[in-house]
């Protein structure tokens, strides 16, 4: 395994180096052998409001699995041809050997029994192929700084995506957990919430972003402000390279108490159903984006809504970038409450946590926040400017 992420990590990655074509080949590897285990275990590996969509679509998806599976043992063979080490093309041919003999493309589920139970095998993979298909090429063609796609650490920012989509049940139930009493205890504002739904779906999509941007900046600073929060907090700003998945590196406890604090007034306020899920794929795409390494001159527009260059601040090492910039949609909160920093044509010059460095793998970092810390016991309710966010 260690030689094959080396290889996974190697320089030589010139054109014709043999390594695009086993990189690539190994991914169509490894989603067909998941497309084919959830074709096999559907209760138990697809999240079950997709799956009348799976069924309404098998042969298209079919279709699509026996394709992968071929585009990647053709990679697979073009890159042990042309790579001295064929570690990665020989990998990519045992996955799609070992996803052909279990079913391939004509899988069938080998058990019928429903469970109220199940992880989100599929929802990761759709999440990594929607947001690479839109943010890997924008990140070639706007570019920041070049950097590589698979950059330093980019094996615990995917571990973290994973971990977020694949106990999407599990996540989704903990963070509306509040919100459901909290609307089941509060009936009597049953006719306030009917009129809040009953607006037009602009200007609920317009004041969610609103109520959860304020609700989330006083969530964001207040683990920058207490040590104990920080702790957890530091594992998000760990990340040296700035890029599409760097968001996604959060502690599983930091997700789930964002999450709750953040939909609590969106569930409690009564918007109706259309607006929240219209939101809830904004600020999914938002959050990606305002992470990414893309640099574009959106002129004014940086002032209304947040873009990469106003989060990049958030995360930036330098003193003149500690606690700044903790809305993700608009800037005008920080602005307010005087925690607006974004000078003018420059980016942080290196990104990461400085006095108490964050361990490097994703068991580690879990386990980060739960130790004790000389630095951090003795941190302050207000970070010395030796303390980069």
């Amino acid at each position: 395994m260690r030689n094959l992420l080396n290889e996974l990590d190697s320089k030589e990655r010139r054109f014709g180096s043999g390594w695009i074509s086993g990189v690539t080949g190994l991914f169509l590897a490894i989603a067909s052998l998941a497309t084919v285990i959830c074709f096999l275990f559907p209760q138990w590996f697809t999240v079950e409001e997709a799956r009348s969509y799976y069924v309404e679509h098998q042969a298209l998806i079919r279709g699509v699995l026996f394709l992968g599976l071929l585009c990647a043992f053709i990679l697979g063979v073009i890159s042990i041809t042309l790579r001295k080490n064929r570690l990665l093309g020989f990998t990519t041919l045992t996955l799609v050997m070992v996803a052909t003999i279990i079913g391939g493309a004509q899988a069938k589920p080998l058990e019928d029994d429903p469970t109220t139970i199940y992880f989100g095998l599929d929802f990761f993979f759709l999440n990594l192929i929607f947001l690479g298909a839109i943010f890997i090429p924008l990140e070639r063609l706007f570019k920041r700084v070049d950097q590589p796609i698979l950059r330093y650490e980019w094996r615990e920012d995917l571990m973290y995506l994973f971990i977020s989509t694949f106990f999407v049940q599990t996540l989704t139930y903990l963070s509306l957990f509040p919100s459901l009493q909290a609307i089941a205890a509060t009936h009597w504002a049953s006719g306030i919430r009917e009129w809040v739904a009953s607006q037009p779906m602009a200007l609920q999509f317009i004041e969610i972003m609103f109520l959860t941007d304020l609700a989330q900046y006083w969530f964001h600073r207040s683990f920058h402000q207490f040590p104990r929060l920080w702790r957890f907090h530091a594992i998000h700003h760990s990340a040296q390279a700035m890029d599409w998945l760097a968001g996604s590196r959060m502690h599983v406890i930091e997700v789930i108490l964002l999450r709750c604090f953040t939909t609590l007034p969106m569930y409690l306020v009564g918007f109706a159903e259309p607006a929240l899920y219209a939101y809830i794929i904004f600020v999914y795409v938002a959050s990606v984006f305002i992470h990414s390494n893309i640099k574009f001159p959106f002129g004014p527009l940086q002032y209304i809504i947040a873009t990469p260059r106003f989060h990049h601040w958030h995360h930036g090492k330098e003193e003149e970038a500690v606690d700044k910039n903790f809305a993700i949609h608009f800037p005008f909160i920080d602005m307010v409450f005087g925690t607006w920093h974004m000078p003018e044509d420059r980016w942080p010059r290196e990104y990461g946590v400085a006095d108490d460095p964050v361990p490097t793998g994703f068991m580690k970092q879990f386990f980060y926040p739960f130790k004790k810390s000389a630095s951090t016991e003795n941190h302050t309710a207000t970070p010395p400017p030796s303390r980069e966010p």
